[in-house]
């Protein structure tokens, strides 16, 4: 092989490596982007609300209930556990009234629980095809949630039980509204439940500037300043996208806690 051979070769060889590293960037990039995507009723550590402890409590809750209920309930049971800010959320179903009470009382037993919603309904387990639709509702949820400009998607975790959605999260009374209202409006989803723990405004401002999880949580608004069982008002519809404001919205209430070991929050 000549010598300009050679030269042309090894550009050739320099440039094809150059090429792949750059596609295995990019392709790492929009990899990142579908995980994060992907992890739909999971706030992001770097932009959530809970301190890096209470994300680690709440962890430890969900882990303990999930192996407690196992053992403690009837093998007709298919009961979900969502926790966030140690509330816990109960949803799924129980052969009867005896295994619903006897769920919220496994978990009000797991130390950190601070209050409990139990969501569960008495009647058979749902099949492979509902709970594959709940997936999909919870990732379009999500999704929704990313185009509004006043919140922040990463500050709600979202959970779909045939077909309701609950949205959790410490968030103001606005954004708990505007987030309400939004999942009412993705098709498929048939009653939004709001699960929150409300704080104020200047304590949702503390609250996104403590990301590495040095400052506390700020405390959540008082039962008694929560908003009443109904549906939500509609003054921000104008913050939703455009093809969203004509979907009917279904209808939205607010969930009461049933207790825990702590206050009720």
């Amino acid at each position: 092989m000549s010598r300009n051979s050679k030269m042309r070769a090894l550009a050739r060889t320099t440039l094809t490596i150059g090429f792949a590293a750059s596609l295995c960037a990019s392709l790492q990039g929009c990899f990142l982007a579908v995980a994060g995507a992907a992890a739909g009723g999971t706030a992001l550590v770097g932009t959530d609300r809970r301190t890096v402890g209470s994300q680690t409590e709440d962890r430890e809750i969900q882990v303990k209930a999930l192996k407690d209920l196992n053992s403690g309930l009837p093998d007709a049971s298919h009961v979900n556990v969502a926790v966030f800010n140690q509330r816990v959320l109960l949803t799924g179903e129980v052969p009867d009234d005896a295994s619903k009470q006897q769920a919220e009382t496994i978990v009000r037993n797991i130390a950190n629980v601070g209050s409990i919603l139990n969501e569960l309904s008495v009647q058979p387990s749902s099949s492979f095809s509902s709970r594959a639709n709940d997936s999909y509702l919870e990732g379009r949820v999500k999704s929704e949630l990313v185009l509004y400009k006043d919140i922040s998607a990463n500050n709600f975790k979202v959970v779909s039980e045939r077909g309701v959605v609950y949205l959790m999260g410490l968030v103001t009374k606005d954004e708990g509204n505007i987030a309400a209202n939004a999942a009412s409006t993705v098709p498929g989803v048939m009653q939004v439940v709001k699960c929150y723990q409300y704080i104020q405004p200047e304590q949702a401002m503390v609250a996104n500037g403590s990301a590495n999880g040095n400052a506390p949580t700020p405390a959540p608004v008082s039962a008694a300043d929560a908003p009443t069982v109904g549906a939500v008002p509609d003054a921000d519809v104008s913050s939703r996208p455009l093809d969203s404001q004509h979907q009917p919205p279904a209808p939205v209430m607010e969930s009461s806690p049933a207790g825990g070991n702590g206050a009720a929050m």
